[in-house]
Protein backbone atom coordinates (compact mmCIF):
# COMPACT_ATOMS: atom_id res chain seq x y z
CA UNK A 1 0.00 0.00 0.00
CA UNK A 2 1.51 3.29 -1.26
CA UNK A 3 4.29 1.97 -3.24
CA UNK A 4 4.55 2.56 -6.55
CA UNK A 5 4.45 0.09 -9.30
CA UNK A 6 8.10 0.61 -9.94
CA UNK A 7 10.25 1.35 -7.31
CA UNK A 8 13.59 0.52 -9.03
CA UNK A 9 15.89 3.46 -8.03
CA UNK A 10 13.99 4.96 -5.71
CA UNK A 11 15.64 3.56 -2.46
CA UNK A 12 17.24 5.98 0.41
CA UNK A 13 20.74 7.05 0.30
CA UNK A 14 22.70 9.61 1.38
CA UNK A 15 21.30 12.40 -0.51
CA UNK A 16 17.80 12.09 0.26
CA UNK A 17 17.34 10.44 3.77
CA UNK A 18 19.15 11.83 7.36
CA UNK A 19 18.23 10.47 10.38
CA UNK A 20 16.42 13.28 12.08
CA UNK A 21 18.16 14.34 15.25
CA UNK A 22 18.39 17.97 17.34
CA UNK A 23 21.63 17.60 17.15
CA UNK A 24 21.12 19.50 13.14
CA UNK A 25 19.67 22.23 14.57
CA UNK A 26 23.14 23.58 16.33
CA UNK A 27 25.27 22.27 13.36
CA UNK A 28 23.16 24.74 10.72
CA UNK A 29 22.88 27.43 13.38
CA UNK A 30 26.85 27.60 13.90
CA UNK A 31 27.04 28.24 10.27
CA UNK A 32 23.90 30.50 9.35
CA UNK A 33 23.50 32.50 12.56
CA UNK A 34 27.56 31.99 13.66
CA UNK A 35 27.74 35.61 15.17
CA UNK A 36 24.26 35.89 16.67
CA UNK A 37 23.97 35.88 20.78
CA UNK A 38 23.46 32.20 21.47
CA UNK A 39 23.80 31.83 25.02
CA UNK A 40 23.33 35.09 27.59
CA UNK A 41 24.06 34.38 31.84
CA UNK A 42 24.81 37.57 33.70
CA UNK A 43 28.35 38.89 32.05
CA UNK A 44 28.57 35.97 30.29
CA UNK A 45 27.63 36.16 26.35
CA UNK A 46 28.29 33.21 23.60
CA UNK A 47 27.78 33.39 19.83
CA UNK A 48 26.54 30.17 17.97
CA UNK A 49 30.15 30.11 16.48
CA UNK A 50 31.42 29.57 20.05
CA UNK A 51 28.57 27.52 21.89
CA UNK A 52 29.46 24.66 19.01
CA UNK A 53 32.87 24.90 19.84
CA UNK A 54 32.25 24.25 23.22
CA UNK A 55 29.86 21.49 22.28
CA UNK A 56 32.63 20.09 20.20
CA UNK A 57 35.58 20.39 22.86
CA UNK A 58 33.16 18.74 25.39
CA UNK A 59 32.60 16.03 22.89
CA UNK A 60 35.94 15.24 22.37
CA UNK A 61 36.53 15.63 26.34
CA UNK A 62 33.77 13.05 26.84
CA UNK A 63 35.68 10.51 24.33
CA UNK A 64 39.13 11.10 25.61
CA UNK A 65 37.40 10.09 29.38
CA UNK A 66 36.17 6.57 27.69
CA UNK A 67 32.48 7.70 27.17
CA UNK A 68 31.45 5.47 24.18
CA UNK A 69 28.00 5.36 21.97
CA UNK A 70 25.03 4.55 24.15
CA UNK A 71 27.06 4.70 27.40
CA UNK A 72 24.88 7.22 29.52
CA UNK A 73 26.53 10.76 30.97
CA UNK A 74 24.75 12.57 33.55
CA UNK A 75 24.70 16.25 35.15
CA UNK A 76 23.80 17.66 38.46
CA UNK A 77 23.16 21.41 36.94
CA UNK A 78 20.68 24.20 37.66
CA UNK A 79 19.80 26.05 34.18
CA UNK A 80 23.43 27.38 33.30
CA UNK A 81 25.09 27.28 30.05
CA UNK A 82 26.78 24.64 30.99
CA UNK A 83 23.43 22.63 31.03
CA UNK A 84 22.51 23.77 27.47
CA UNK A 85 25.97 22.35 26.40
CA UNK A 86 25.32 19.50 27.35
CA UNK A 87 22.42 18.73 25.46
CA UNK A 88 24.65 19.06 22.73
CA UNK A 89 27.77 18.16 24.00
CA UNK A 90 26.70 14.72 25.10
CA UNK A 91 24.98 13.33 22.04
CA UNK A 92 27.75 14.75 19.98
CA UNK A 93 29.54 11.67 20.93
CA UNK A 94 26.99 9.27 20.83
CA UNK A 95 25.93 9.03 24.47
CA UNK A 96 22.77 9.75 26.48
CA UNK A 97 22.02 12.13 28.54
CA UNK A 98 20.85 11.85 31.57
CA UNK A 99 19.93 15.08 33.66
CA UNK A 100 19.31 14.79 37.57
CA UNK A 101 17.05 16.37 39.28
CA UNK A 102 19.26 18.95 41.75
CA UNK A 103 16.72 18.64 45.02
CA UNK A 104 16.70 14.60 44.90
CA UNK A 105 18.35 13.02 47.95
CA UNK A 106 21.49 10.86 48.10
CA UNK A 107 19.93 7.96 48.21
CA UNK A 108 17.87 8.44 45.50
CA UNK A 109 20.64 10.61 42.90
CA UNK A 110 22.55 6.89 44.07
CA UNK A 111 19.51 4.76 42.47
CA UNK A 112 19.46 6.31 39.19
CA UNK A 113 23.43 6.66 38.26
CA UNK A 114 23.22 2.93 39.00
CA UNK A 115 20.48 2.10 37.25
CA UNK A 116 21.17 4.17 34.46
CA UNK A 117 25.10 3.33 34.60
CA UNK A 118 26.53 6.42 34.21
CA UNK A 119 29.71 6.96 32.88
CA UNK A 120 30.72 10.20 33.72
CA UNK A 121 28.79 12.49 35.86
CA UNK A 122 28.75 17.05 35.26
CA UNK A 123 27.97 18.05 38.96
CA UNK A 124 27.89 22.20 39.90
CA UNK A 125 29.90 23.17 42.64
CA UNK A 126 26.54 23.86 45.02
CA UNK A 127 25.79 19.70 44.69
CA UNK A 128 29.20 18.39 43.79
CA UNK A 129 28.91 17.14 47.67
CA UNK A 130 25.66 15.75 47.15
CA UNK A 131 27.14 13.44 43.78
CA UNK A 132 30.44 12.85 45.85
CA UNK A 133 28.27 10.76 48.51
CA UNK A 134 26.08 9.48 45.63
CA UNK A 135 28.99 8.02 43.90
CA UNK A 136 30.79 6.66 47.02
CA UNK A 137 27.78 4.06 47.57
CA UNK A 138 28.31 2.29 43.91
CA UNK A 139 30.68 -0.34 43.01
CA UNK A 140 31.50 1.54 39.66
CA UNK A 141 30.93 5.15 40.14
CA UNK A 142 30.69 7.74 37.19
CA UNK A 143 33.61 9.80 36.98
CA UNK A 144 32.31 13.38 38.58
CA UNK A 145 33.42 16.74 36.58
CA UNK A 146 33.19 19.98 38.49
CA UNK A 147 31.06 22.73 37.13
CA UNK A 148 32.03 26.04 38.74
CA UNK A 149 29.83 28.25 38.10
CA UNK A 150 31.43 31.36 38.61
CA UNK A 151 29.37 33.94 38.15
CA UNK A 152 27.62 32.63 40.64
CA UNK A 153 30.79 33.04 42.86
CA UNK A 154 31.64 29.42 42.69
CA UNK A 155 35.86 28.72 42.49
CA UNK A 156 36.62 25.09 41.64
CA UNK A 157 37.01 22.93 44.77
CA UNK A 158 39.88 21.65 43.50
CA UNK A 159 38.89 17.74 44.27
CA UNK A 160 38.13 17.46 40.77
CA UNK A 161 38.04 17.53 37.29
CA UNK A 162 36.97 20.83 36.15
CA UNK A 163 34.80 21.30 33.00
CA UNK A 164 36.51 24.68 32.19
CA UNK A 165 39.62 23.42 32.25
CA UNK A 166 38.88 20.02 30.27
CA UNK A 167 37.07 22.29 27.74
CA UNK A 168 39.78 24.35 27.09
CA UNK A 169 41.94 21.04 26.21
CA UNK A 170 39.15 19.85 23.96
CA UNK A 171 39.36 19.75 20.77
CA UNK A 172 36.83 22.47 18.24
CA UNK A 173 37.30 20.25 15.64
CA UNK A 174 35.75 17.30 16.83
CA UNK A 175 33.55 15.57 14.38
CA UNK A 176 29.88 14.83 15.66
CA UNK A 177 28.32 11.20 16.53
CA UNK A 178 25.47 11.98 13.90
CA UNK A 179 22.90 8.81 14.88
CA UNK A 180 22.46 6.23 12.04
CA UNK A 181 19.09 5.87 13.26
CA UNK A 182 16.71 7.70 14.45
CA UNK A 183 15.53 5.64 16.88
CA UNK A 184 18.50 5.81 18.87
CA UNK A 185 18.50 7.04 22.25
CA UNK A 186 19.19 10.36 23.00
CA UNK A 187 18.13 10.93 26.59
CA UNK A 188 17.48 8.89 30.03
CA UNK A 189 15.10 11.36 32.44
CA UNK A 190 14.15 9.62 35.72
CA UNK A 191 9.88 10.16 36.74
CA UNK A 192 9.33 11.82 40.29
CA UNK A 193 9.10 8.47 41.87
CA UNK A 194 7.29 9.85 44.58
CA UNK A 195 5.41 6.05 44.78
CA UNK A 196 8.49 3.97 43.70
CA UNK A 197 11.30 4.11 42.66
CA UNK A 198 11.53 6.35 39.43
CA UNK A 199 11.09 4.90 36.56
CA UNK A 200 13.79 5.94 33.76
CA UNK A 201 11.97 7.25 30.15
CA UNK A 202 13.89 6.87 27.49
CA UNK A 203 13.68 9.71 24.60
CA UNK A 204 15.11 8.89 20.91
CA UNK A 205 16.47 12.12 18.50
CA UNK A 206 13.30 11.48 16.13
CA UNK A 207 10.94 12.30 19.11
CA UNK A 208 12.93 15.26 20.38
CA UNK A 209 13.22 16.41 16.53
CA UNK A 210 9.59 16.49 15.87
CA UNK A 211 9.22 18.52 19.86
CA UNK A 212 11.39 20.96 18.33
CA UNK A 213 9.97 22.22 15.59
CA UNK A 214 6.02 21.53 16.55
CA UNK A 215 6.01 23.50 19.59
CA UNK A 216 7.13 27.02 17.96
CA UNK A 217 3.78 26.86 15.85
CA UNK A 218 2.28 26.17 19.10
CA UNK A 219 3.90 29.05 20.81
CA UNK A 220 3.67 31.28 17.34
CA UNK A 221 7.58 31.54 17.36
CA UNK A 222 9.26 33.49 15.01
CA UNK A 223 12.92 33.62 13.96
CA UNK A 224 15.06 34.91 16.57
CA UNK A 225 13.53 34.64 20.16
CA UNK A 226 14.96 35.16 23.68
CA UNK A 227 13.90 32.42 25.39
CA UNK A 228 14.32 32.65 29.31
CA UNK A 229 15.09 29.15 31.07
CA UNK A 230 12.69 28.62 33.86
CA UNK A 231 11.85 25.69 33.23
CA UNK A 232 14.59 23.10 34.77
CA UNK A 233 16.81 21.85 31.95
CA UNK A 234 16.26 17.86 34.65
CA UNK A 235 12.44 18.36 33.96
CA UNK A 236 11.92 16.68 30.46
CA UNK A 237 15.14 18.55 28.85
CA UNK A 238 12.93 21.77 29.57
CA UNK A 239 10.26 20.69 27.46
CA UNK A 240 12.70 19.88 24.80
CA UNK A 241 13.67 23.81 24.55
CA UNK A 242 17.62 23.39 24.89
CA UNK A 243 17.24 21.82 21.23
CA UNK A 244 14.32 23.85 19.84
CA UNK A 245 16.53 27.23 20.33
CA UNK A 246 18.97 27.23 17.98
CA UNK A 247 16.80 25.90 15.06
CA UNK A 248 15.73 29.40 15.51
CA UNK A 249 18.71 30.90 15.55
CA UNK A 250 16.97 32.64 19.47
CA UNK A 251 18.85 33.34 22.29
CA UNK A 252 18.84 31.19 25.77
CA UNK A 253 18.84 33.42 28.50
CA UNK A 254 19.88 30.97 31.05
CA UNK A 255 18.42 31.88 35.06
CA UNK A 256 19.61 29.93 37.44
CA UNK A 257 18.26 31.55 40.61
CA UNK A 258 14.01 31.44 39.52
CA UNK A 259 12.67 35.00 41.56
CA UNK A 260 10.17 37.45 40.88
CA UNK A 261 12.98 40.54 40.85
CA UNK A 262 15.33 37.94 37.96
CA UNK A 263 12.25 36.91 35.98
CA UNK A 264 11.72 40.71 35.76
CA UNK A 265 15.12 41.98 35.32
CA UNK A 266 15.33 39.01 32.21
CA UNK A 267 12.23 40.91 30.41
CA UNK A 268 13.25 44.38 31.14
CA UNK A 269 16.97 43.93 30.53
CA UNK A 270 17.60 40.93 28.58
CA UNK A 271 14.60 41.27 26.14
CA UNK A 272 13.00 37.43 26.85
CA UNK A 273 10.21 36.74 24.72
CA UNK A 274 9.52 33.53 25.91
CA UNK A 275 9.49 31.42 28.80
CA UNK A 276 7.67 28.38 30.52
CA UNK A 277 6.63 27.55 33.86
CA UNK A 278 4.37 25.92 35.99
CA UNK A 279 1.12 28.11 37.46
CA UNK A 280 3.45 28.51 40.88
CA UNK A 281 5.75 30.85 38.72
CA UNK A 282 2.80 32.67 37.27
CA UNK A 283 1.70 33.18 41.09
CA UNK A 284 5.33 34.43 41.67
CA UNK A 285 4.45 37.10 39.08
CA UNK A 286 1.21 38.24 40.35
CA UNK A 287 2.48 38.83 43.98
CA UNK A 288 5.89 40.13 43.54
CA UNK A 289 7.05 43.12 45.73
CA UNK A 290 6.56 46.49 43.97
CA UNK A 291 10.30 46.89 44.01
CA UNK A 292 11.26 43.50 42.64
CA UNK A 293 9.34 44.62 39.50
CA UNK A 294 10.61 46.51 36.08
CA UNK A 295 8.64 47.98 32.93
CA UNK A 296 8.54 46.48 29.97
CA UNK A 297 6.90 47.40 26.40
CA UNK A 298 6.55 43.81 24.87
CA UNK A 299 4.18 41.21 25.51
CA UNK A 300 5.86 37.69 26.68
CA UNK A 301 4.48 34.13 25.42
CA UNK A 302 4.45 31.93 28.44
CA UNK A 303 3.84 28.58 27.99
CA UNK A 304 2.32 26.69 31.54
CA UNK A 305 2.01 23.05 32.63
CA UNK A 306 2.73 21.24 35.61
CA UNK A 307 -0.72 21.57 37.09
CA UNK A 308 -3.92 22.84 35.38
CA UNK A 309 -3.66 27.14 36.13
CA UNK A 310 -6.83 27.87 37.93
CA UNK A 311 -8.54 30.44 35.62
CA UNK A 312 -8.37 32.95 38.22
CA UNK A 313 -4.48 32.58 37.97
CA UNK A 314 -4.61 33.49 33.84
CA UNK A 315 -7.23 36.18 34.49
CA UNK A 316 -4.36 38.19 36.88
CA UNK A 317 -1.21 37.84 34.99
CA UNK A 318 -2.85 38.90 31.50
CA UNK A 319 -3.03 42.07 32.51
CA UNK A 320 0.51 42.44 33.41
CA UNK A 321 2.03 41.96 29.55
CA UNK A 322 1.99 37.96 29.69
CA UNK A 323 -0.27 35.88 27.08
CA UNK A 324 0.00 32.52 28.25
CA UNK A 325 -1.00 29.69 26.74
CA UNK A 326 -1.66 26.24 28.79
CA UNK A 327 0.27 23.35 27.63
CA UNK A 328 -0.07 19.57 29.05
CA UNK A 329 2.63 16.89 28.73
CA UNK A 330 4.22 14.26 30.69
CA UNK A 331 7.82 12.79 31.25
CA UNK A 332 6.73 10.16 28.81
CA UNK A 333 5.89 12.81 25.84
CA UNK A 334 8.84 14.97 26.00
CA UNK A 335 7.64 17.14 27.83
CA UNK A 336 4.33 18.84 26.54
CA UNK A 337 2.36 17.78 23.73
CA UNK A 338 -0.59 19.35 23.92
CA UNK A 339 -1.81 23.09 23.82
CA UNK A 340 -5.14 24.85 24.82
CA UNK A 341 -5.36 25.99 20.92
CA UNK A 342 -6.89 29.61 20.39
CA UNK A 343 -9.14 30.45 17.71
CA UNK A 344 -11.65 33.18 16.38
CA UNK A 345 -14.36 31.69 17.75
CA UNK A 346 -13.00 32.12 21.42
CA UNK A 347 -12.44 36.25 20.76
CA UNK A 348 -16.50 36.99 21.49
CA UNK A 349 -16.06 35.64 24.69
CA UNK A 350 -15.87 37.68 28.29
CA UNK A 351 -13.11 37.98 30.34
CA UNK A 352 -14.22 35.27 32.95
CA UNK A 353 -15.42 32.86 29.97
CA UNK A 354 -11.90 33.14 27.98
CA UNK A 355 -10.30 32.57 31.36
CA UNK A 356 -12.43 29.28 31.51
CA UNK A 357 -11.28 28.60 27.98
CA UNK A 358 -7.62 29.25 28.62
CA UNK A 359 -7.49 26.72 31.49
CA UNK A 360 -8.39 23.86 29.37
CA UNK A 361 -5.64 21.38 28.93
CA UNK A 362 -6.47 21.69 24.50
CA UNK A 363 -5.48 19.51 21.77
CA UNK A 364 -2.94 17.18 19.99
CA UNK A 365 0.14 19.26 19.17
CA UNK A 366 1.29 18.83 15.21
CA UNK A 367 3.78 16.06 15.82
CA UNK A 368 1.54 14.14 18.04
CA UNK A 369 -0.65 11.51 15.92
CA UNK A 370 -3.39 11.29 18.61
CA UNK A 371 -4.79 12.64 22.26
CA UNK A 372 -8.41 11.76 23.29
CA UNK A 373 -9.84 10.00 26.44
CA UNK A 374 -10.83 7.12 26.84
CA UNK A 375 -12.68 4.81 29.45
CA UNK A 376 -8.84 2.93 30.61
CA UNK A 377 -10.71 -0.79 30.63
CA UNK A 378 -12.40 -1.34 27.77
CA UNK A 379 -10.14 1.46 25.79
CA UNK A 380 -13.44 3.00 24.37
CA UNK A 381 -14.08 6.62 23.36
CA UNK A 382 -15.83 8.92 26.40
CA UNK A 383 -18.56 11.09 25.07
CA UNK A 384 -17.73 14.46 24.34
CA UNK A 385 -20.21 16.28 26.51
CA UNK A 386 -17.84 18.10 28.98
CA UNK A 387 -18.57 15.78 31.72
CA UNK A 388 -17.61 11.91 31.19
CA UNK A 389 -14.80 11.37 32.54
CA UNK A 390 -12.14 9.12 31.28
CA UNK A 391 -8.19 8.62 31.18
CA UNK A 392 -5.89 11.42 28.58
CA UNK A 393 -4.29 8.81 26.02
CA UNK A 394 -1.70 9.60 24.24
CA UNK A 395 0.25 8.07 20.37
CA UNK A 396 2.45 9.26 18.17
CA UNK A 397 6.16 10.27 17.57
CA UNK A 398 6.12 12.13 20.93
CA UNK A 399 5.76 9.44 23.21
CA UNK A 400 9.11 7.42 24.91
CA UNK A 401 10.12 4.44 23.60
CA UNK A 402 9.48 2.79 26.95
CA UNK A 403 11.25 2.36 30.28
CA UNK A 404 14.25 1.80 30.62
CA UNK A 405 14.99 -2.05 32.03
CA UNK A 406 11.48 -2.07 32.85
CA UNK A 407 9.61 -4.18 30.04
CA UNK A 408 6.69 -4.69 32.24
CA UNK A 409 6.05 -1.48 33.13
CA UNK A 410 6.50 -0.34 29.41
CA UNK A 411 3.68 -2.91 28.34
CA UNK A 412 1.02 -1.51 31.21
CA UNK A 413 2.20 2.09 29.87
CA UNK A 414 1.25 1.39 26.02
CA UNK A 415 -1.91 -1.32 26.95
CA UNK A 416 -4.28 -0.91 23.71
CA UNK A 417 -2.18 1.16 21.56
CA UNK A 418 -2.07 4.14 23.50
CA UNK A 419 0.21 5.69 26.48
CA UNK A 420 -2.45 6.09 29.59
CA UNK A 421 -1.22 8.79 31.10
CA UNK A 422 -3.15 8.27 34.55
CA UNK A 423 -5.16 11.72 34.09
CA UNK A 424 -8.51 11.54 34.35
CA UNK A 425 -10.46 14.50 32.31
CA UNK A 426 -13.56 15.10 30.56
CA UNK A 427 -13.81 16.27 26.79
CA UNK A 428 -15.55 18.91 25.28
CA UNK A 429 -17.78 18.27 21.72
CA UNK A 430 -15.16 20.46 20.09
CA UNK A 431 -12.43 18.21 21.27
CA UNK A 432 -10.63 19.94 23.57
CA UNK A 433 -9.47 17.99 26.96
CA UNK A 434 -10.10 19.17 30.45
CA UNK A 435 -8.07 17.46 33.29
CA UNK A 436 -10.30 16.91 36.09
CA UNK A 437 -7.59 15.36 38.03
CA UNK A 438 -4.84 12.52 38.42
CA UNK A 439 -6.54 9.40 39.27
CA UNK A 440 -4.76 9.12 42.74
CA UNK A 441 -6.09 12.62 43.22
CA UNK A 442 -9.89 12.04 42.92
CA UNK A 443 -11.38 12.03 45.67
CA UNK A 444 -14.48 9.68 46.35
CA UNK A 445 -17.07 10.73 48.60
CA UNK A 446 -19.77 9.08 49.52
CA UNK A 447 -19.77 7.30 46.10
CA UNK A 448 -19.20 10.65 44.37
CA UNK A 449 -16.07 11.33 42.28
CA UNK A 450 -14.71 14.88 43.70
CA UNK A 451 -11.89 16.78 41.09
CA UNK A 452 -10.14 18.19 43.48
CA UNK A 453 -8.73 20.59 40.21
CA UNK A 454 -12.42 21.43 40.17
CA UNK A 455 -12.49 22.33 44.39
CA UNK A 456 -8.44 24.26 43.48
CA UNK A 457 -10.15 26.71 40.67
CA UNK A 458 -12.89 28.05 43.45
CA UNK A 459 -10.84 28.64 46.03
CA UNK A 460 -8.51 30.44 43.45
CA UNK A 461 -10.76 32.87 43.22
CA UNK A 462 -11.31 34.21 46.78
CA UNK A 463 -8.97 37.06 46.62
CA UNK A 464 -7.45 36.39 49.88
CA UNK A 465 -5.74 32.85 48.34
CA UNK A 466 -2.41 32.48 46.77
CA UNK A 467 -2.31 28.98 46.43
CA UNK A 468 -5.07 26.04 46.97
CA UNK A 469 -4.52 22.05 46.86
CA UNK A 470 -7.48 19.99 47.59
CA UNK A 471 -6.91 16.79 48.83
CA UNK A 472 -8.67 13.26 50.50
CA UNK A 473 -8.88 13.39 53.95
CA UNK A 474 -10.37 10.02 55.33
CA UNK A 475 -14.06 9.89 57.06
CA UNK A 476 -15.74 7.81 58.54
CA UNK A 477 -18.86 8.26 57.43
CA UNK A 478 -17.88 9.43 53.74
CA UNK A 479 -15.12 7.12 52.70
CA UNK A 480 -12.85 10.50 51.96
CA UNK A 481 -13.74 14.29 52.50
CA UNK A 482 -12.36 17.45 50.53
CA UNK A 483 -9.51 18.69 52.72
CA UNK A 484 -8.43 22.50 51.70
CA UNK A 485 -4.60 23.20 51.98
CA UNK A 486 -4.18 26.54 51.80
CA UNK A 487 -1.29 29.15 50.86
CA UNK A 488 -2.53 33.03 51.74
CA UNK A 489 -1.09 35.76 49.84
CA UNK A 490 0.87 37.71 51.87
CA UNK A 491 -0.81 39.90 54.72
CA UNK A 492 -4.29 38.40 53.81
CA UNK A 493 -6.51 36.84 56.12
CA UNK A 494 -9.62 34.82 55.90
CA UNK A 495 -11.00 31.68 58.20
CA UNK A 496 -11.88 28.15 57.63
CA UNK A 497 -15.51 29.40 58.00
CA UNK A 498 -15.29 31.73 55.39
CA UNK A 499 -13.76 29.63 52.73
CA UNK A 500 -16.26 27.03 53.44
CA UNK A 501 -18.91 29.34 52.77
CA UNK A 502 -17.50 31.02 49.86
CA UNK A 503 -17.31 27.47 48.33
CA UNK A 504 -20.45 26.80 49.06
CA UNK A 505 -21.81 29.35 46.56
CA UNK A 506 -19.79 27.65 43.92
CA UNK A 507 -19.98 23.86 44.22
CA UNK A 508 -22.61 21.18 44.84
CA UNK A 509 -22.58 20.59 48.84
CA UNK A 510 -20.43 17.25 48.93
CA UNK A 511 -17.61 18.69 46.58
CA UNK A 512 -16.73 21.47 49.20
CA UNK A 513 -14.11 21.20 51.72
CA UNK A 514 -15.37 19.98 54.94
CA UNK A 515 -11.68 21.09 56.87
CA UNK A 516 -9.32 24.04 56.09
CA UNK A 517 -5.91 24.08 56.63
CA UNK A 518 -3.40 27.36 56.75
CA UNK A 519 -0.25 26.51 55.49
CA UNK A 520 3.09 26.90 53.27
CA UNK A 521 2.50 24.02 50.66
CA UNK A 522 5.02 21.87 49.86
CA UNK A 523 6.66 21.68 46.12
CA UNK A 524 8.72 19.82 44.03
CA UNK A 525 11.56 21.72 42.25
CA UNK A 526 9.37 22.53 39.22
CA UNK A 527 6.61 24.27 41.32
CA UNK A 528 4.17 21.19 41.67
CA UNK A 529 2.38 20.82 45.13
CA UNK A 530 3.17 17.86 46.74
CA UNK A 531 0.10 16.29 47.51
CA UNK A 532 1.34 13.04 48.73
CA UNK A 533 2.61 15.05 51.36
CA UNK A 534 -0.35 16.81 51.90
CA UNK A 535 -2.20 13.41 52.16
CA UNK A 536 -0.42 12.43 54.88
CA UNK A 537 -0.13 15.49 56.97
CA UNK A 538 -3.92 16.13 57.25
CA UNK A 539 -4.58 12.12 57.00
CA UNK A 540 -4.98 12.41 60.96
CA UNK A 541 -6.24 15.88 61.69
Amino acid sequence: MGWLDDETGLEKCAANYTPLTPLSHLRRAADLFAGREALIYGRTRRSYAEYAARVSRLASVLARHGVQPGDVVSTILPNIPAHAEAHFGVPACGAVLNAINTRLDVDTVAYILGHGGAKVLLSDSAFVELARAACATLDTPPLIIEVADREAGFAPSGAFLEYEALLASGDPGFEWVMPQDEWESLALNYTSGTTGRPKGVVYHHRGAYLSTLSQPMSWRMTLFPRYLTIVPMFHCNAWCHPWMIPALGGSIICLRDITARGIYHAIAQEGATHFGGAPIVLQTLIHAAEEDRLPFAHIVEVFTAGAPPPAATLAAIEPLGFNVTQVYGLTETYGPDTECLWHEGFDALDAEERAEVKARTGVAMPFMEGLTVLTPDSMQQVPRDGAALGEIMHKGNGVMKGYYKNPTATAEAFRGGWFHSGDIAFQHPDGYVKIADRAKDIIISGGENVSSVEVEGVLMKHPAVALAAVVAKPDDKWGEVPCACIELKSGAQASEAELIAFCRTWLAGFKTPKLVVFMELPKTSTGKIQKFDLRTQVRDL
